[in-house]
């Protein structure tokens, strides 16, 4: 096996309220953890060769900061900014700062939303959006990154 810190890293950043996924609205975001998730994807992400690097916070300026740490140390950016999406241009600022690939990740259709959620301040600067799948688009979004970066 490929040692980590050969592998190209892939920063996987959750926004607000995903830390409460099982419990928050399980109608509409699943019963599955965020802890199941990030364990998901980074067993997902040593069988495609990749460092998988989770990261959630609640707080805006942390998520930025966390984007500004990833330039020129991350391969990609899988980033799910959840109620950030659809206000946040320090957020939207801070992944144009990247050269990489960015694939927005929704668990629900936000177009099937309601009318506020259906504006993304990432999507016209994201190499991708998945919206929709779930739990799975979380994995698409990784297997999407492997491929963009091979």
């Amino acid at each position: 096996m490929t040692e980590q810190k050969d592998r190209p890293k892939v920063l996987i950043v959750h926004g607000p309220n995903l830390n409460m996924l099982g419990k928050r609205e399980p109608e509409i975001y699943g019963s599955t953890t965020l802890d199941e998730i990030d364990a998901g994807l980074k067993e997902l992400g040593e069988k495609l060769g990749l460092e998988a690097e989770s990261f959630q916070s609640n707080h805006e300026g942390a998520i930025v900061e966390k984007i500004q740490s990833a330039m020129g140390t991350c391969s990609g950016l899988i980033i799910n900014p959840a109620a950030y999406t659809h206000t946040s241009i320090a957020v939207r600022d801070a992944v144009l700062l990247l050269d990489c690939p960015v694939i927005e990740i929704h668990l629900s259709n936000i177009y099937k939303r309601e009318a506020f959620r259906r504006k993304s301040m990432i999507a016209d600067i994201a190499t991708a959006q998945i919206s929709g799948l779930g739990v799975h688009g979380y994995y698409l979004a990784l297997e999407g990154i492997a491929k963009m970066i091979s």
